[in-house]
C-alpha cells in the first residue's frame, strides 16, 4: 500500500491564509556573546614573514603591555552572595548578571528558564514595550510544531482511510475489518505521542486544529474597516518604573570556577560582610551539597561537589560551555558556543572511579566504595536511550578519586593547598552510543 503526500507546517494555529507570519528580527548573538569568558585577552599581532613592519607592530604591542599593562579582569570585580537556603550564589546587580550571562552563559534567572529576562517579559505584558522575549518565541515555536504534527497525523489518517475505502469498493479489500482499522497506528516520528488523542473524523478536507476556544477569545468584528485580528498593542505613553525582582543564580560549580579559575567574582555571606576566602568557599560548597549540610571537618575526597567541579573545570578548560543537564537526566550538557547558537552536542554523566589500591585496604573503605557503585546496566541503558532520542552523544566522565588523606581540612574549615589538592584528580572520558540494528548493520 503506497500513499505519499506532503503537509506543509502552518505558521500558527488556526491560520488559513497563505501569507506566513513575518518573523521578528533576531538579536545579533555573535556581537552580544563575542567574549566567551568574562575576561579580556590582549594577543600579539600576527607575524607576517614577508612584511617587516609586522615585527615593529609586535614590538610596540608587547612594550605597551609591558610598561602600561591593562587589566584583563573587570574593575571592580563581580560580587555575589552565598545563599544556604537555595544552595546557590545570588547576583543581584543587573549589570553583573547580564555580563555573566552574555560572557560565558553563567547561571540562570531566578524567574526565567535560563536567560534572566523577567523584566523584559513584564514590560511587554504591561504594554510598555512591544516585542518578544526568547521564552515567548520558544513557546510559540513549540505550539506551531504541535499544530503541524496534529495536522500531519490527521492528513495521513485520512489518506489511509481513503485508500482502504477505494480498495474495499474494488473488491480487493476483504482481509482487513473495521476493528483492525481502528487499531492501526501511524508512526510520524519517535516523539509523536499525540496520535492516540486525535479524533476519528471521516475523510474530507483538513481543518485547522484549535483547542480551548471560548467566546471571549474570538475577536469581535467592527465596521470601521480595521483588521482586529492582527492589531498590535502600542507602547504605553506613560512609562512605568518596574522594579526588577529577578536575580541571577549561580551553582556552586559555576561560582567557584569564577572565583578560583578566573578570579572575576567575589562571594560574600552578606552585603556588608567581607568576602569569603577561596578555600573556605570550597568547603562550604562541599558541606551544602548534602542535605542537611555536613560539618566541614568530615569531608571526603569523593564529595559530590568535588567530583562535579572537577568535571566542570575540565570541560570549561577545553572550551566547552557547560550547563546543568537535569532536564535530560544527566549531570552536564556541553555546548559548542552556547544555548542561543545551537543545541547541546554532548550529555555528561559523572561516575567516580576507585582504582587506587588504598580504597580496598580495609573493610570500611571497601563498603564505602561498594555503596558508591550502585549503578546498573539498566540505568545506563535508560540514560543512553534518552540521549539518543534528543540527538545527543552520551559521555561518561570517570573521575579518579584519590585515597583519603589526613590533614586535608584545617581546623578553621579551609582546604590546605587548593591547587595541589585538585591536581590529584583525573578525568577519563568514554563515549557511549546506542547500537541499533537497522542503522548499525554492516
Amino acid at each position: 500500500m503506497g500513499v505519499s503526500f506532503e503537509v506543509q507546517p502552518s505558521s500558527s494555529a488556526g491560520r488559513t491564509d497563505n501569507n506566513p507570519r513575518p518573523r521578528s528580527l533576531r538579536p545579533n548573538y555573535n556581537k552580544i556573546h563575542a567574549q566567551p569568558l568574562p575576561i579580556k585577552t590582549f594577543p600579539l599581532p600576527p607575524l607576517i614573514p614577508h612584511n617587516p613592519l609586522s615585527l615593529i607592530q609586535i614590538a610596540v604591542t608587547y612594550l605597551s603591555q609591558l610598561l602600561a599593562p591593562t587589566s584583563s579582569h573587570p574593575q571592580p570585580l563581580f560580587r555575589g552572595y552565598f545563599s544556604a537556603e537555595t544552595r546557590s550564589i545570588h547576583v543581584n546587580d543587573e549589570t553583573t548578571a547580564r555580563a555573566l550571562w552574555e560572557q560565558g552563559f553563567f547561571g540562570k534567572g531566578s524567574l526565567s528558564r535560563s536567560e534572566p529576562a523577567w523584566l523584559e517579559r513584564e514590560k511587554i505584558r504591561q504594554g510598555i514595550v512591544v516585542g518578544d522575549t526568547s521564552e515567548e518565541v520558544t513557546r510559540r515555536r513549540r505550539e506551531e510544531r504541535k499544530q503541524f504534527k496534529n495536522e500531519r497525523a490527521k492528513k495521513e489518517r485520512e489518506a489511509i482511510e481513503g485508500k482502504l475505502a477505494e480498495e474495499s469498493q474494488g473488491g480487493s479489500f476483504n482481509a482487513m475489518t473495521e476493528d483492525a482499522l481502528q487499531g492501526l497506528e501511524v508512526q510520524t516520528g519517535p516523539n509523536d505521542a499525540l496520535l492516540d488523542t486525535l479524533p476519528q473524523d471521516s475523510p474530507g478536507t483538513m481543518e485547522p486544529f484549535v483547542d480551548n476556544v471560548t467566546p471571549s477569545s474570538i475577536p469581535s468584528l467592527k465596521d470601521d474597516g480595521q483588521d482586529t485580528c492582527a492589531t498590535l498593542r502600542e507602547p504605553d505613553s506613560s512609562p512605568k518604573d518596574i522594579i526588577n525582582q529577578e536575580h541571577l543564580q549561580l551553582t556552586f560549580e559555576e561560582a567557584f570556577f569564577l572565583v578560583y579559575g578566573l578570579g572575576v567574582l567575589e562571594v560574600q555571606a552578606a552585603p556588608d560582610s567581607e568576602k569569603i576566602p577561596t578555600s573556605l568557599l570550597f568547603t562550604l560548597s562541599c558541606s551544602h551539597s548534602h542535605f542537611p549540610p555536613q560539618p566541614t571537618t568530615q569531608l571526603q575526597p569523593d564529595e559530590p561537589f568535588i567530583l562535579s567541579y572537577v568535571v566542570y573545570h575540565h570541560f570549561r578548560s577545553l572550551g566547552w560551555v557547560v550547563r546543568p543537564g537535569i532536564k535530560f537526566a544527566v549531570d552536564y550538557l556541553l555546548y559548542n558556543r552556547g544555548p542561543v547558537f545551537s543545541h547541546a552536542e554532548f550529555a555528561v554523566i559523572i561516575v567516580p572511579a576507585y582504582s587506587d589500591p588504598d580504597w580496598s585496604s580495609t573493610n570500611a573503605l571497601r563498603a564505602h566504595v561498594e555503596g558508591k557503585r550502585k549503578k546498573t546496566w539498566w540505568w545506563i541503558h535508560c540514560v543512553n536511550r534518552v540521549q539518543t532520542q534528543v540527538r545527543k552523544t552520551l559521555v561518561v566522565a570517570f573521575v579518579e578519586v584519590p585515597p583519603p588523606e589526613s590533614a586535608v581540612v584545617s581546623e578553621h574549615g579551609e582546604i590546605k593547598h587548593m591547587g595541589r589538592f585538585l591536581r590529584r584528580y583525573r578525568v577519563r572520558e568514554i563515549v557511549l552510543k546506542r547500537w541499533t540494528p537497522n542503522r548499525s548493520r554492516g
